[in-house]
C-alpha cells in the first residue's frame, strides 16, 4: 500500500481520491494522534481550520471540523486564509494543533489536507506515518459535554496582518505595487497589508469564485502581471500561489525576478543588518549556481539540501538559520514564520526596493543567472541513476568541462519513472549540447529493456 501522505499533507482530486469521508476520517486520526488530554484547568485540546477558496474546501472543511469535533478536539473555523496565516495562528492561539486545506497552486478541482503541530511546524514523518496508521481504528468519541464546540475565528485575518506589519524593516510610501493574488486565499489580506504598509496597490487575480484558482494568473502565469506592471507603470508586481506560501516577482520592466534572486537580495539585506545567522542561506539542489556564486563573494555559505520547502525547514530548524527557500519561491524567515509565506516575502523584497531606493531590476543583479537546462528522460530504471558506472562517467566528463562555470545534476523523479538531467553552463549553447549528451547516456544505459514478440 503506497503512503497516503505526500511532500505537502494528503493530496488529490476532490470527491474523486480525496473524499468528504477520508477527510473526516483523517481529522478523527489526527485528533486521536496530535490532540492532547484536556489541559489542568479542564479545557478541551483545540485545532485551527483554515482553506482556500476552492469550492471544494466548503465540504472538505466541514468534513474535518465535523472530524475534530466528534473527537473532542474544539474548533476555531479561521475560514479562508493563506497557508502560512494558518500556521501562524496555530502559534498566536496556542492551539495544539492546525489544519490548512489547500492544494497551493495546482488547479481548482484538486485539494488537499496538510496538519501543523504545535507551534505551527510542519509534521515530521513519523507523525504523519503514526496518523496514517490511526485510520481505520476506532476514533475518539467523547459524549454530552465533552464534544468539540466549532466556532468563528472572527479576528484571524486581522490578527495575520498585524503580525505581518509588525516584520515590516521599512513602510513602503511612495512605492506603486501590483499584486496578482491568483484568485486565492491572499485575495483578501495581501492587498490589505500593502496598502496598511503605504503601498500604492493595484490588484489582478482577486475575484476568486471558488473555481478560477490558479486559472492563468498567480505565480504559475506571470503574463497578467508583466502586463499590469507595465501599463501602471508600478515599481514592482508580486504575484502568490493558490494558498500564498509563495511568491514570485516582476520588475518595472516586466522583467521576472525568480526565488533565487529574491533569496539572494533578501540574504544581502539580513546580512547588511546583522540577522542572517552564521551567514548561511538554506536552498534546495535545484538553486542557481549563480546563486552560490554571488553569495560567497559576498561571504554567505548556502546550505544544500533535497528539492522541497520541508527539507529546507528542516534543515534551517537544525541549525538555526534565518533565511532558506527554494527557486520556485517558497521563501522562509524563521524570526517571523515556520513555512514559507508568501505576502510576508512580497513584503520584505518591496521594503527593500522602499530603503535602498534602487530599482528591483536592480537589485536583482546582485546574482548573475547561468544558463540552466533540464532534459526530464522517461522509461527509465531511475533506481540505478545513483550506481551505474557509464552514467558516472559521463557525468564526472561533464563536470570536468565545465569546471567553476557549470555544473550537472541528475535527479530521479520521487513519483515517475523518470530522471531529471540539469545542467547549468556560462552560455546556453554549452548546457544544451551537455545536457543532451548525458540524456542520451541516461536514455541508453537504464533504459527498460522490451520484450522482443515471440
Amino acid at each position: 500500500m503506497s503512503r497516503l501522505f505526500g511532500t505537502d499533507g494528503v493530496r488529490g482530486l476532490a470527491n474523486g481520491t480525496l473524499t468528504a469521508e477520508l477527510a473526516l476520517q483523517l481529522a478523527q486520526a489526527a485528533a486521536v494522534v496530535l490532540g492532547h488530554d484536556r489541559t489542568p484547568d479542564g479545557k478541551r485540546p483545540r485545532a485551527v481550520v483554515a482553506r482556500d477558496p476552492r469550492a471544494s474546501g466548503e465540504f472538505i472543511a466541514a468534513s474535518v471540523e465535523a472530524g475534530l469535533a466528534s473527537s473532542g478536539i474544539d474548533v476555531f473555523d479561521a475560514g479562508v486564509l493563506p497557508t502560512p496565516a494558518a500556521a501562524y495562528l496555530v502559534a498566536d492561539l496556542d492551539a495544539d494543533f492546525g489544519v490548512m486545506i489547500s492544494a497551493s497552486h495546482n488547479p481548482a478541482p484538486d485539494n488537499g489536507i496538510k496538519f501543523f503541530a504545535r507551534g505551527g511546524q510542519k509534521l515530521p514523518d513519523d507523525v504523519e506515518n503514526a496518523i496514517e496508521a490511526q485510520l481505520g481504528k476506532e476514533p475518539s468519541r467523547p459524549l454530552g459535554g465533552d464534544v468539540g464546540r466549532i466556532q468563528r475565528f472572527s479576528d484571524a485575518e486581522d490578527r495575520y496582518i498585524v503580525h505581518l506589519l509588525t516584520t515590516l524593516p521599512h513602510r513602503l510610501d511612495g512605492l506603486r505595487v501590483v499584486l496578482d493574488c491568483a484568485h486565492g486565499a491572499a485575495s483578501g489580506c495581501s492587498p490589505q497589508v500593502f496598502k496598511d504598509a503605504g503601498a500604492d496597490v493595484i490588484v489582478i487575480g482577486a475575484e476568486p469564485d471558488g473555481l478560477n484558482i490558479n486559472d492563468g494568473v498567480g505565480s504559475t502565469h506571470l503574463g497578467p502581471l508583466k502586463e499590469a506592471v507595465l501599463k501602471y507603470g508600478a515599481d514592482l508586481g508580486i504575484a502568490h500561489d493558490g494558498d500564498a506560501d509563495r511568491c514570485l516577482a516582476v520588475d518595472h520592466e516586466g522583467n521576472e525576478v525568480d526565488g533565487d534572486q529574491i533569496m539572494a537580495i533578501l540574504a544581502l539585506a539580513l546580512k547588511e543588518s546583522g540577522r542572517l545567522k552564521d551567514d548561511v542561506l538554506v536552498a534546495t539542489v535545484m538553486s542557481n549556481l549563480g546563486l552560490k556564486i554571488a553569495l560567497r563573494k559576498a561571504g554567505i555559505s548556502i546550505r544544500e539540501t533535497a528539492v522541497g520547502d520541508r527539507y529546507v525547514l528542516e534543515e534551517m530548524r537544525a541549525g538555526g538559520y534565518s533565511l532558506g527557500g527554494e527557486q520556485s519561491g517558497h521563501v522562509i524567515f524563521s524570526d517571523y514564520a515556520t513555512t514559507g509565506d508568501g505576502v510576508l516575502t512580497g513584503l520584505q523584497l518591496a521594503a527593500q526596493v522602499a530603503r535602498t531606493g534602487r530599482s528591483l531590476k536592480e537589485l536583482a543583479t546582485s546574482m548573475t543567472k547561468l544558463p540552466q537546462l533540464m532534459i526530464n528522460v522517461k522509461g527509465v530504471d531511475k533506481s540505478r541513476a545513483a550506481t551505474d558506472e557509464g552514467v558516472a562517467a559521463a557525468v564526472a566528463a561533464a563536470e570536468l568541462e565545465l569546471g567553476e562555470s557549470g555544473r550537472v545534476l541528475l535527479r530521479p523523479s520521487g513519483t515517475e519513472a523518470l530522471v531529471r538531467v540539469m545542467v547549468e553552463a556560462a552560455d546556453m549553447e554549452t548546457a544544451k549540447r551537455i545536457c543532451t549528451e548525458l540524456a542520451g547516456v541516461v536514455e541508453d544505459r537504464l533504459g527498460i529493456p522490451r520484450e522482443l514478440p515471440v
